[in-house]
């Protein structure tokens, strides 16, 4: 019979072995993503030659604080004190994992992971990933309607048929008169735990302003991101009105599953932009300036932290 003390080493193989193979995975993923969209990276690159680089370095400073930013929310969100320095290697690294699987998962899995990790159960995990998405979505929706009277005429609201408005409405009360199901029935214990934490954490002033400074600085440093890249290659747009297009474009694109908003989020920022009177050569550039300073600069490092949490049992 094999004892305990000799049995020990083996698992620490395998799980030595378990890691290693994980980040293994992680680079080669890293390398295939970069490998597979290199002719947009390279375009990118040689469209933003001539770009001025004064712009460019305050894009890519208000990229590095959305992870802050992104800390700062994900704290806001939980009443236990979180590890600092782990906690943003942690929103580095699922902002790298964002982009690999479609409508946030990846981003949400090592959220999830590291919040259980830390101790917190996993229904708590789960609820606090709610209250941090809800908190971002409530500022965008805000700083819309703040942004959206500096820039009159940009936004017209959709024109609704009278037929139109009676499906809509009638699928209101349809949706209302259904009976409770099974489903939803499941749904009603972790609601309540999510409307209990969010009464919980704003009775805590610090907490509560931790969310929504950390989502409302979030949401205002990717704004800056591609107000940078427009000043740096001098596109004829002001920067209130390329912020509220960013916040209108990013939010629509959160409708369409694709990892990252990757496909999503570049076809309705350029839309947005030629729309509004961009060039269509300098509006795809934006675009390009936006995503090489907000995903194929910071993808690899962030797949090897990845790694390294993994690799260390953070995550």
């Amino acid at each position: 019979m094999t004892s305990p003390v000799e049995v020990e080493p083996v698992l620490g193989r395998r799980r030595g072995y378990w890691h290693a193979g994980v980040l293994v995975a992680v680079l080669l993923g890293g390398l295939y993503l970069a490998r597979r969209h290199w002719p947009a990276v390279e375009s990118g690159v040689g469209r933003l030659a001539g770009a001025d680089p004064g712009w460019l370095l305050v894009g890519a400073t208000a990229a590095l604080g959305t992870w802050a930013a992104s800390a700062l929310a994900q704290q806001g969100a939980v009443l236990r004190r979180l590890p600092g320095p782990r906690l943003l290697a942690a929103q580095f690294a699922a902002s790298a994992a964002g982009h690999l699987l479609p409508a946030g998962l990846g981003a949400g899995a090592v959220n999830l992971r590291f919040l259980m990790r830390c101790g917190l159960p996993a229904g708590r995990s789960a609820g606090a990933l709610v209250v941090k998405a809800t908190a971002g979505a409530a500022v965008r929706l805000a700083l819309i309607v703040l942004l959206a009277p500096a820039c009159p005429g940009l936004l017209s609201p959709p024109h609704l048929t009278p037929a139109a408005l009676a499906v809509a409405l009638g699928g209101l009360a349809l949706l209302g008169a259904l009976p409770m199901t099974p489903w939803w029935a499941r749904c009603r214990p972790a609601l309540s735990t999510a409307l209990a934490d969010i009464r919980a954490l704003h009775r805590r002033p610090a907490r509560a302003a931790a969310l929504w400074a950390g989502s409302l600085a979030f949401a205002a440093l990717h704004s800056l991101v591609l107000i940078s890249v427009t000043q740096a290659i001098a596109l004829p747009l002001p920067p209130l009105q390329v912020a509220l297009l960013y916040l209108v474009a990013s939010s629509a694109a959160a409708l369409l599953p694709t990892p990252g908003g990757l496909g999503s989020l570049d076809a309705a920022l350029a839309l947005a932009l030629t729309v509004s009177g961009a060039p269509g050569a300098a509006a795809a550039s934006a675009v390009l300036g936006y995503r090489l300073l907000t995903v194929w600069l910071p993808l690899l490092p962030g797949l090897l932290v990845l790694g390294v949490l993994v690799r260390r049992k953070a995550l």
